[in-house]
């Protein structure tokens, strides 16, 4: 059965934690996240660092503050302990609520829009969480109810613990799963959503995570009570299976942004530009076409009101533009039609013309003949005389 080593290696005598190189893998992706969208935006990208040596030892601070303060119980006898941070014991609401009081910060410094800036860190925050959450796995920590049953004991369902001997629900691997896939989600709406108000992206980080963190952190036994008890109010209890800090601060931030979201849709509905209606062209009407006057459009179809009457003219409208188009067509048909007759007849007054012209020639070359028989039959007659008066 495979434990993984918390420690990854040793130097100068100092052991070196799986945990802070996950944790350090994860901010310097963020950082490179940032920087490249802030390039992408035209933003001063090198201005980006200097937010990354802003933000990432308030977070740190501030996570370990949140840590300390739902674990007092640890350090009310001795306090210089809470800054022991080597020891352990920092939380990821804590680093999100110091980043974003650096995120403020900075922003009226540098007069950058807060929400624009919150837009750029929230694919890198959520995918460092992502990659983070493998921390817990070799820390063998932030794991849930205890699994009895053989069948289920596999990972990535459940997880070993070592040093109880039992296994237990992966909830760490569920966080880092859930987490990936608000990444690409966050992803897929940077991509899409071009036009949507500066902020949403960060509200949508909020909103998602939320809801991932309420539920998985009610599947842990590790993490800290706000409830222990469940919620007394008269004679019930409500959650008796207790409420753990992270669960309450879920809920909240989950259905709060859900709600600024919500009010910035409506806003955006109510002051969109009206849509421009494009009237289509329509061919020339029937000049014959009589429109029906109004008093006799409730005859119409049985039109019981005037969006139906409306509906009943609109029809008629169309049957005659059908009407006027077909008829259209018909009138094209029939003039060429005619054409076509006209020419034929042309053609045939040709022929005529030509076959008349012909005749005349016809018979003038058949009189010929007939004059020249006369001419030699005169011919004849004067020699026969002139011979008869020779004798």
């Amino acid at each position: 059965m495979f434990c993984p080593d918390p420690v990854a290696f040793t130097i100068f005598g100092r052991d070196i934690y799986w945990y802070g190189i996950l944790i350090s893998l994860s901010v310097v992706l963020a950082v490179i996240m940032v920087y490249r969208e802030a390039k992408r935006e035209g933003l001063d990208a090198d201005c980006m660092l200097d937010y990354a040596l802003l933000t990432v030892p308030i977070a740190i601070v501030c996570a370990r503050i949140y840590y300390v303060i739902f674990e007092w119980d640890q350090y009310a006898a001795d306090p210089i302990r809470a800054l022991y941070i080597w020891e352990g014991g920092i939380a990821i609401y804590g680093a999100v609520i110091g980043g974003v009081i650096a995120t403020l910060i900075f922003s009226r410094w540098k007069k950058i829009s807060f929400w624009k800036l919150a837009d750029l860190v929230a694919p890198g925050l959520v995918l460092g969480q992502a990659i983070g959450r493998w921390g817990n796995f070799f820390n063998q920590e932030a794991f849930g109810g205890l699994v009895t049953d053989p069948a289920w004991q596999y990972f990535p369902y459940a997880v070993y613990i070592e040093r109880l001997g039992e296994w237990h629900q992966a909830t760490f691997f569920y966080e880092s799963v859930a987490c990936f896939l608000i990444f690409i989600f966050l992803m897929i709406y940077r991509r899409k959503a071009k036009n949507a108000p500066a902020g949403n992206l960060f509200l949508w980080y909020w909103v998602l995570y939320g809801i991932e963190r309420a539920y998985v952190e009610g599947l842990r036994t590790d993490s800290l009570w706000m409830f222990k008890d469940g919620i007394p109010i008269g004679s019930l209890i409500f959650f008796p299976n207790g409420l753990r800090v992270s669960q309450v601060l879920s809920i909240v931030m989950a259905v709060a942004f859900s709600i600024v979201l919500l009010v910035r849709f409506v806003k955006r509905r109510k002051n969109a530009p009206p849509v421009e209606k494009v009237e289509e062209p329509v061919g020339p009407l029937d000049p014959e076409l009589v429109l029906i006057p109004e008093d006799k459009r409730e005859a119409m179809g049985g039109a019981q009101d005037e969006d139906a009457q409306d509906d009943a003219a609109a029809a008629v409208l169309g049957a005659a533009v059908v009407q006027a188009a077909v008829t259209g067509a018909e009138a094209e048909a029939q003039e060429s039609a005619e054409a076509q007759e006209a020419a034929e007849a042309d053609e045939t007054a040709e022929a005529q013309e030509a076959a008349e012209a012909d005749e005349p020639a016809e018979t003038a070359d058949a009189d010929e003949p007939a004059e020249t028989a006369d001419a030699d039959a005169d011919g004849g007659a004067d020699s026969g005389d002139a011979d008869a008066e020779d004798d």
